[in-house]
């Protein structure tokens, strides 16, 4: 299930691509199905099947109108799990070399969403 959503950043280029910090309970919970809906100038995000919001941002002039024309928005999400993904406190000096080297595992997903 997921905990929390923080909407870290909004852009338009050719269309409004929002980037999407997503947080999780477990590594197995598959179930997020997120669904963007437009209400004035803000843009809400929410789970499918909760009736929750999740998030909320306020878009500017320029990425309301081209979220209006293209009815979809580009959503850049990166997955996060509760107690995973915190501060790593025993690193290797230098992590691109040798055989201790530790970075955390990032899943990422892209996708376009439809307006509602």
């Amino acid at each position: 299930m997921v905990t929390s959503i923080d909407i870290k950043k909004v852009t338009s280029r050719d269309k409004v691509v929002i980037d999407l910090d997503v947080w999780m309970d477990e590594p197995n919970d598959h179930d997020f199905a997120p669904r963007i809906s437009l209400s004035g100038n803000n843009l809400e995000v929410r789970n499918l099947g909760g009736n929750e919001l999740l998030g909320t941002i306020e878009l500017d002039d320029d990425a309301l109108q081209m979220a209006e024309r293209d009815r979809s928005v580009e959503a850049r999400i990166k997955f996060n799990v509760q107690g995973m993904h915190g501060t790593l406190l025993h690193k290797t000096p230098n992590p691109r070399n040798g055989p201790n080297a530790k970075k955390l595992a990032e899943s990422r997903w892209k996708t376009v969403l439809p307006l509602q």
